[in-house]
């Protein structure tokens, strides 16, 4: 094969990896390699599944939906405008939300610095030579980081679950690494340094005295190869930072039946802050069941019931059809829309700082 060929196979892989393709491969294996324990409401024993909206697509439905869609032509280069400079840390009940690019964010707040979903590295991709390459720098240099005290994972996809950049945080922090079941097997895997600890929807992880964090299902899916589709469990987080108030972070999600926001609002909201995806959802017939788009986040604000919101997942990776710009001013529609200030629900870019 070519190196043009090897190139467009590799980007064909992370893309569906990214889509959800591979079904039809995975199907081919009933081994579980990341976890073994008892069936339970979402899990056969298998496979991770939520039982109130499963997703799944065939392969023919990922190269249509992802690689063979038409899709609008990203700039090269995006720029942010915004250059983060985190302080040491924030102390008392001061709540300091940084976005790093697409879905990495650094909370600070009672002394902490908490990373989600934390991707320095160039592309998301199996592959150092091809798939989705950022159009920005990341909006905080690593050097520039805070001693990190943990790091919050939501699932296993490539522009959530960044080996390197882990690495890196464990030969110079050490911080703790919270992943939903089966994917402290990867960690381990690729870096046995890495301080992972797994656990389940519904499990209460303290990070200190005054914060600690709840593990909460979303509407989505995992895998990184070909064989391990919906091996690893997916999460998003529900955070009490005690004074300084709830914090909620979907990771990746669909809106579905609803059901998980309510069930969240009801056991750890109301929040102060969201942090919600608002990009990656185009054709909406592929993604509806994976990704929101900006309207159904403005949706799950008010289900979860967020006073503030920040969206991110939009502007650093091209992983779907939509034009880069094309979340934020959906996101401005939706608010006006629904008459809700512009300043409650922010489209945040690389470096940019929400404090409250």
């Amino acid at each position: 094969m070519t190196r043009r060929g090897v190139i467009r196979l590799g980007a064909l892989l992370a893309a569906s990896a990214a889509a959800g393709g591979w079904s039809w491969l995975a199907s081919v294996r009933d081994k579980n390699p990341y976890y073994a324990g008892a069936p339970t409401d979402h899990f056969d024993g298998v496979r991770f599944f939520n039982p109130d909206h499963q997703w799944s697509k065939s392969f023919g439905d990922a190269l249509r939906g992802v690689w063979f869609a038409d899709k609008a032509k990203w700039p090269d280069s995006f720029p942010s405008p915004f250059d983060a400079q985190p302080p040491a840390k924030v102390e008392g009940d001061r709540l300091r939300v940084t976005l790093v690019g697409h879905a990495s964010h650094l909370i600070q707040t009672q002394g902490l610095n908490i990373l989600i979903d934390p991707v320095w590295s160039e592309r998301c991709s199996p592959v150092s030579f091809a798939g989705p390459k950022r159009v920005n720098p990341p909006g905080i240099a690593f050097d520039a980081l805070p001693k990190i005290d943990a790091v919050l994972i939501t699932h296993n996809h490539y522009d959530h679950l960044d080996l390197d950049t882990l690495s890196r945080l464990a030969a110079r922090d050490r911080p703790r690494v919270i992943v939903p079941l089966g994917n402290d097997a990867i960690l381990k895997a690729h870096d046995p340094a890495i301080r992972r600890e797994a656990y389940d929807w519904g499990a209460r992880v303290p990070l200190s005295e005054t914060v600690v964090v709840n593990i909460v299902p979303s509407y989505h899916w995992s895998a990184r190869g070909v064989f391990d589709r919906r091996k690893a469990l997916w999460c998003g987080f529900a955070i009490d930072a005690g004074g300084a108030g709830k914090l909620y972070a979907a990771g990746d999600t669909a809106l579905g039946p609803r059901n998980i926001f309510r069930a969240i609002r009801a056991a750890h909201g109301p929040f102060k802050l969201a942090i919600l995806p608002i990009g990656a959802y185009e054709p909406r017939w592929f993604m509806k069941d994976q990704h929101v788009n900006a309207a159904e986040a403005v949706e799950i604000m008010g289900l979860v019931g967020a006073e503030n919101a920040v969206g991110c997942h939009w502007g650093t990776f091209q992983l779907t059809a939509e034009a880069i710009e094309a979340p934020a001013e959906a996101l401005a529609a939706a608010l006006a829309e629904q008459t809700i200030p512009a300043d409650r629900f922010r489209a945040l870019r690389p470096g940019e700082v929400w404090e409250g």
